[in-house]
């Protein structure tokens, strides 16, 4: 039982539709957020005076983490979207790793901002930011795996889930690799992002390794 709700006798868990919902609106709330801080710094120039100019030159950083935790975002909802599809059933566990994994969502807003205004030089704040999107890909991969030892509450293949495992993997440790080539070499800054491109090779090596069938 979830906080007093109960099971339907002859199915495990219960309907995961209303859940499917609050998720959704969790991670439009997220995209909304990222929006913030550039309101805010509209503001701030505009009532200095300046023009629009000066605002794109002055905030360019903010842009860039606006533009790319957006479509990070979109991503992982994405990815998110295409398993949860097929799961019609949660169990109060898998409703507490997606909580988890929602937690990691809604902070990014948190980790963009503060990477968008501090220096690219600033060691803390790209940790942060990479650190945080190397979480979220670890929820989701939690998630997963999880579904996938409980067949009763989807009908995803297992093939599909073991190609799902390692985009999520892959993403795992390409953001963890980023975030240690940062550690490592401060002067590559934020461009060691640039490693998720690698995600198609990975995911086919982690494939191959875990199983799955071409397609």
């Amino acid at each position: 039982m979830l906080f007093g709700m109960s099971a339907e006798p002859s199915q495990p868990g219960y309907p995961a539709e209303r859940t499917k919902a609050f998720i959704d609106a969790a991670v439009a709330i997220a995209l909304t957020l990222l929006i913030l801080p550039l309101m805010e710094s509209v503001g701030e120039v505009a009532g200095e005076g300046e023009d629009a100019l000066t605002w794109l030159q002055d905030h360019r950083g903010q842009l860039v983490s606006f533009v790319l935790s957006f479509v990070l975002i979109a991503l992982f909802w994405l990815i998110h979207h295409h398993l949860f599809t097929r799961v019609e059933r949660l169990t109060p566990r898998l409703f507490w790793l997606l909580a988890a994994w929602m937690l990691t969502i809604v902070w990014l807003p948190v980790a963009t901002a503060v990477s968008g205004r501090m220096e690219d030089s600033d060691d803390t704040a790209r940790a942060l930011y990479i650190g945080s999107l190397a979480l979220t890909a670890l929820a989701s991969l939690g998630v997963r795996l999880y579904v996938r030892a409980h067949p009763a509450l989807h009908s995803v293949s297992d093939d599909e889930m073991v190609r799902g495992v390692a985009l999520d993997l892959s993403l795992l440790l390409l953001f963890g690799a980023a975030l240690l080539i940062g550690w490592l070499v401060p002067a590559i800054g934020y461009f060691a992002l640039l490693l998720t491109m690698l995600s198609g090779v990975v995911q086919k090596l982690l494939r191959r390794m875990l199983g799955a069938r071409s397609v």
